[in-house]
């Protein structure tokens, strides 16, 4: 009798996504890297105070809690964007994707905690044994979906549709946890009314869309609205972005060509990659780099928890739950796939950009947030050297091998 396999043939609409996905996130990573290096250059340049005071000027109304500074608004503003195209994402795994048969959507659920759980580890570790922090466990644990897709993009022409599949299933898996993480351990005070109040223009939102009402003018006012009450409510204002995504029907409404979470995810996943994402980068990877720094980040056991938890706890925990889950259910890769393939994926989703940095500015403040920060761009590039040429390698492997 034949094992079971664990990485199948995946979903059409698993197949459709990713293709849409590898287009729009190598422009997409591309752009978050200038971002990035646009903020190093600039926070490192003589117009360094230029970059501070921009970064910290305020505007909005104070009366609805939104007099907020830029780097506010790019990061509870923007990365909203962000993580109403993960809403979306979730929404269409959840219901016609990989994630929608238990079959298919264990071994991405279960690598997704074992890459979550060893980092935290990892870094509990290192920072019980030297004195150092505890708040900032949950930096290491999230995958920078955008960024991960990218290299894939880039480099991974030729791997087998099953493993470019369970990336992007495990990171959007990754992105459910970081967001568990961030309502329920970076929430103080939270008000019900207002929270109640977004609840209601979310519920709207979404019986407007299942009746296959899309009009701009009235389902956009109401996201924003969710979005504003939700940021006044205490609970951070991204999550908003998150429960929109999740009410948007999945399967074709009203006689609709194609659903709603495929047509929004095809329309704002360029604006969350190529605007929204740049732009916190821009605002939040500005930090001063100097000899000093760099020798403070390597001693300071936060930055070597952070570190090490992405270059050497995703992969590890992906890894090692990947391998739980086969000896346990009995069950082989499947053909063609092999463990370096896995170990591939799991070097590439040590790369935290977006969500770590989000996380360490909510975790840490002042000083503590650029040595983190300095932390997860670093092994943010070291996951991506060394993911994108474990990648490279097994997909000119895949070619090689194929019948000419």
């Amino acid at each position: 009798m034949a094992k079971r396999a664990l990485f199948g043939k995946p979903s059409d609409s698993t197949e459709r996504t990713i293709a849409d996905v590898l287009r729009t996130e190598r422009a997409g990573g591309v752009m978050l890297v200038l971002g990035a290096a646009a903020a190093l250059l600039w926070a490192n340049s003589r117009w360094a105070a230029a970059y501070q005071s921009v970064s910290e000027f305020e505007f909005g109304p104070a009366s609805l809690h939104l007099h907020l500074s830029v780097e506010t608004w790019a990061a509870d503003g923007l990365l909203a964007i962000f993580f109403f195209v993960i809403g979306l994402e979730l929404k269409r795994e959840l219901r016609v994707g990989e994630l929608s048969n238990p079959a298919t959507a264990v071994v991405p659920a279960v690598a997704a905690v074992g890459g979550m759980l060893a980092p935290v580890a990892i870094y509990v570790g290192i920072n019980l044994a030297r004195g150092g922090s505890l708040a900032g466990w949950a930096v290491p644990t999230a995958t920078d979906i955008a960024f991960a897709m990218a290299v894939l993009a880039i480099v991974g022409r030729g791997l087998p549709t099953a493993i470019r599949a369970f990336l992007l299933t495990l990171a959007v898996v990754d992105d459910l946890l970081a967001i568990l993480v961030i309502a329920i351990f970076f929430t103080d005070d939270v008000s019900l009314p207002w929270l109640a109040a977004s609840a209601l223009c979310i519920f709207v939102f979404g019986a407007l869309a299942r009746r296959g009402f899309t009009k701009w003018w009235a389902l956009g006012p109401l996201a924003v609205v969710a979005w504003a009450t939700m940021h006044a409510s205490g609970i951070h204002a991204t999550i908003a972005g998150v429960a929109l995504g999740l009410v948007v029907p999945a399967v074709a409404v009203r006689g609709q060509k194609e659903a709603l979470t495929e047509k929004w995810e095809h329309t704002w996943r360029p604006i969350s990659s190529g605007v929204a994402v740049p732009i916190f980068a821009l605002f939040a990877a500005g930090i001063p780099i100097t000899a000093a720094a760099i020798n403070e980040a390597l001693h300071d056991p936060v930055a070597q928890g952070v570190a090490i938890g992405l270059v050497v706890g995703k992969p590890l925990g992906i890894v090692l739950a990947t391998f739980l889950v086969a000896t346990f259910t009995k069950a082989s890769l499947g053909p063609g796939v092999s463990w370096w393939d896995i170990i591939s994926v799991g070097a590439v989703s040590g790369i935290g950009f977006t969500v770590s940095l989000l996380i360490a500015e909510l975790a840490f403040g002042g000083t503590e947030t650029d040595l983190v920060t300095m932390a997860i761009l670093i092994a943010s590039v070291v996951a991506a050297i060394i993911g994108g040429a474990l990648l490279a390698w097994r997909a000119r492997f895949y070619r090689h091998r194929a019948p000419a």
